[in-house]
């Protein structure tokens, strides 16, 4: 049944759309840098701005003759807004509760089958779903912080903070993977052999079939346009 489907107009259109909202990320964190320092977490600024895109996405119409970040924009930062007038909080919808019961039961039975944590984009793709809905779905799933503190068995009180945990870090690692992926080529391949190959500028230079000059321009150059993409600033 699922291969009869597979490339149908329906499946088509849902490809399009996940790959359009992938494509504009960057707006959510455009307008999320813009909250930095206001006494709410960049992590949940940026959660409440990709529903907006969402939103946004779904609400866009091109016969307008509006520019799609132009419409955007305002709708993103919205969301933002309604986080500081809720004291914070995110008001998680169904669905998105509904997928984070399928997260949770999907990710305990790959440990149990394979004994590996799944990486979010297997979960995306087992739950027909695209990974930055999986990150929003874990986020909104975690257990919100209490800044009340409870009375221990001495009298003294006790604050109840959550230590890290490995979701805390999906956002970051998606809107960096976001971020590479929009890079050419060329700039990729110099970061990935930098910074995750572990390659000197020397060494970089020689693969790349250039100098080491400009390898350290080119690098210094796309690094602070990712800074500049990743956080808005």
């Amino acid at each position: 049944m699922s291969a009869q489907l597979a490339g149908t107009p329906a499946e088509a259109a849902r490809a399009q759309r996940e790959k359009f909202i992938q494509n504009n990320l960057g707006l959510v964190h455009c307008c999320a840098g813009r909250f930095r320092g206001r006494g709410i977490e960049y992590e949940d600024l940026y959660a409440a701005g990709c529903l907006g895109l969402v939103k946004a996405c779904d609400g866009f119409d091109p016969g307008r003759g509006l520019c799609f970040s132009t419409y955007a924009v305002p709708v993103i930062l919205g969301e933002i807004k309604k986080l500081f007038r809720d004291g914070g909080t995110v008001k998680v919808s169904r669905s998105l509760k509904e997928l984070g019961l399928k997260v949770n039961a999907e990710r305990e039975r790959t440990l149990k089958r394979t004994g590996n944590e799944p990486s979010v984009t297997q979960l995306a793709e087992t739950l027909h779903t695209t990974p930055e809905q999986i990150a929003l779905a874990i986020r909104a799933s975690l257990p919100a912080l209490s800044l009340t503190p409870t009375e221990s068995e001495d009298g003294s009180k006790e604050w109840d903070i959550p230590v890290e945990s490995p979701e805390e870090a999906l956002s970051e690692r998606i809107s960096l993977n976001e971020v590479l992926g929009r890079l050419s080529p060329d700039d990729r391949q110099l970061i990935q052999l930098r910074f995750f190959g572990g390659k000197t500028q020397c060494e970089t230079a020689r693969v790349l079939h250039t100098t080491q000059v400009q390898i350290s321009r080119r690098e210094r150059k796309i690094l602070k346009w990712m800074r500049q993409e990743l956080t808005g600033e």
